[in-house]
């Protein structure tokens, strides 16, 4: 993998307004629509893309910064010491881990990554409790955890569970708090005003200045999760125009460093109100496009 410093032809201490400048400059000049006759220009494209994707966010430039070519398994590395707290008896008042290592914590709690999705069957003869629970689009984005109650053989139980990056509407996640006991948890994804989702991929909307929209140009996005990036409005776009960025959709269930597409849909946005002079000129625009016919 290549340094992303050195793709954007930036120090490691670069400030965030080096690096914008930095993406500018090249997205512009590697930018596929601008070098057709170019087949290295497009790779390059999202190279630089990739980097400044990294760069500009401080959480994943922090990562990219302590962990270089495996920055994206940070997270992974933290999932899996959160699972190994999954597991909690409550007993006398406090909490203890159910069991004494945490191999032991992962035997017990069944798979409970490995279930998520899969509500066949039960294990035979086993206590089974249902409940649902609803999670924000953010919250499906990036993972998050739900605390659980139960009461079984006279017993109290309170433990976390996982709800992993990608879940769905329907998804849903099995966790056996202990022999003989299953506890299924049906996810359900509650709907984001600025965001549609489509399987892994994600819709949103940009309003673009209509002359923005004839002569191209660039605009910022806000992601999912929470970053701003830069997209460039190509000249001559529509009304309705999909600009599709890679990679920057959903996480899919299970592999979460295997995201979809983000698909940003270019919205004219036409003057509340015209001077003389720039009414003047669209109407010399269209006698020059009038006369063109």
């Amino acid at each position: 993998m290549a340094d992303y410093y050195s793709v954007l032809g930036v120090d490691k201490g670069a400030e965030q307004k080096d690096i914008r400048q930095a993406f500018r400059r090249l997205a512009r000049k590697y930018h596929p629509d601008l070098n057709q006759d170019d087949a290295d220009a497009e790779a390059r494209f999202k190279e630089v893309n990739e980097a400044h994707e990294v760069l500009s966010d401080p959480d994943s430039r922090r990562k990219y910064d302590a962990h270089g070519d495996q920055w994206k398994h940070a997270d992974e590395i933290e999932a899996q010491r959160r699972a190994a707290r999954n597991a909690y008896d409550f007993m006398g008042g406090g909490y203890r881990r159910a069991h004494s290592s945490e191999g032991d914590v992962f035997a017990g709690l069944g798979d409970i990554l490995g279930d998520v999705g899969d509500s066949r069957g039960g294990r035979s003869g086993a206590v089974r409790s249902e409940t649902s629970v609803t999670v924000s689009l953010e919250e499906a984005y990036a993972g998050t955890t739900v605390n659980a109650n139960y009461t079984v053989r006279g017993r109290n139980r309170r433990f976390e569970v996982d709800i992993p990056p990608g879940v769905d509407n329907g998804s849903t996640v099995r966790v056996t708090p202990e022999r003989g006991t299953e506890m299924l948890f049906r996810v359900s994804v509650s709907p984001n005003g600025s965001f549609r989702r489509e399987g892994t991929d994600l819709y949103t909307d940009a309003d673009v200045p209509f002359e923005q929209c004839i002569l191209g140009g660039e605009t910022q996005v806000r992601t999912l999760d929470g970053r701003t990036i830069w997209v460039t409005i190509p000249t001559n776009s529509q009304n309705g125009q999909n600009i599709r960025l890679r990679g920057q959709g959903m996480p899919r269930l299970g592999s979460p460093d295997v995201k979809g597409d983000l698909y940003v849909t270019v919205r004219p946005q036409m003057p509340e109100s015209l001077t003389d002079e720039q009414r003047e000129l669209i109407a010399k625009l269209q006698e020059l496009r009038l006369g063109e016919g």
